[in-house]
């Protein structure tokens, strides 16, 4: 069984629509794909009903926005309620929080570069998320930069002149409300250094001790050493294993199926949430 539990459609940063992700899933060969569309659940409806018609399972979740002492920290939410109010509510703050800070960031490199925030509405079409993926399109689409990884490399970088933060949760708070949530809470690729600061080790025991259900250890952007580490880790934690491919169509060069999730950490998940897998 080929399983899948990380990929992205218009509806944050991905570049396809949720129902033409499921698609892209089944000619990708996938039996199972997961849709965790940034701080948001706005793709589910459509992704759900693509899963029935296309033949392919979908584990519907959310790639939640988090922090924890200064490092930005992403969370894998899947199979939560989708109206409980306490997520939803840090969801809604989260996206205000990226809305704001994509438009401040514009401000900053307008000073620059010819690009305007009507720009980056134009490339986020009917996303629900907006954040510097769009910005990134943006700049592209002006001939500021040859590519989305491009942007990121040269302008939109953490450590860059045009950086802002924005909002997010403690990394612990944010488990919490997942699993109130009846969500089970995966910490994706934490060993992505290239993205940022590197996650220490007692992080991880933080996060568990609030409830974290596993780590996204099998990711393109985890080097061998690191999911040595990190599977040595998740052992001496008790967390599953899972991989996922972080798909977003056009928007990165990642493949749908180059990393995959056991058929009994999948069992295991399912069994935490708190919402069905959706099966055709």
């Amino acid at each position: 069984m080929r399983i899948d539990l990380h990929a992205h459609s218009s509806a944050s940063d991905g570049t396809e629509p949720p129902d033409l992700v499921v698609r892209a899933a089944a000619r990708a060969g996938l039996d199972v794909v997961a849709l965790t569309d940034h701080d948001t659940t706005a793709g589910w409806s459509d992704a759900a009903t693509a899963a029935v018609r296309e033949g392919v399972a979908l584990v519907r979740g959310t790639e939640v926005s988090a922090r924890w002492r200064g490092i930005s920290i992403h969370l894998l939410s899947y199979l939560q309620d989708p109206t409980h109010p306490a997520l939803l509510a840090e969801l809604d703050r989260t996206r205000a929080a990226r809305l704001g800070r994509a438009r401040a960031m514009v401000d900053l490199i307008a000073r620059d570069h010819p690009i305007t925030w009507d720009d980056v509405v134009a490339q986020a079409g009917d996303a629900v998320t907006i954040g510097r993926p769009h910005v990134a399109d943006a700049l592209v689409a002006r001939g500021i930069v040859p590519d989305r990884d491009a942007a990121f490399v040269e302008l939109l970088r953490a450590d860059g002149r045009y950086h802002v933060p924005h909002y997010a949760p403690d990394g612990p708070d944010a488990v919490r409300a997942i699993r109130a949530a009846g969500g089970v809470p995966v910490f994706a690729h934490p060993g992505a250094d290239a993205r940022g600061r590197i996650v220490p080790d007692e992080t991880f025991e933080v996060l568990a001790a609030a409830g974290l259900a596993g780590l996204e250890v099998d990711h393109r952007d985890h080097p061998p050493e690191q999911r040595e580490r990190l599977r040595a880790i998740a052992d001496r934690l008790g967390l599953l294993v899972t991989g996922g491919s972080d798909y977003h169509g056009a928007g990165k060069v990642n493949r749908l199926g180059e990393n995959l999730t056991q058929p009994h950490v999948l069992a295991a998940i399912e069994e935490q949430g708190s919402v069905e897998v959706v099966r055709p």
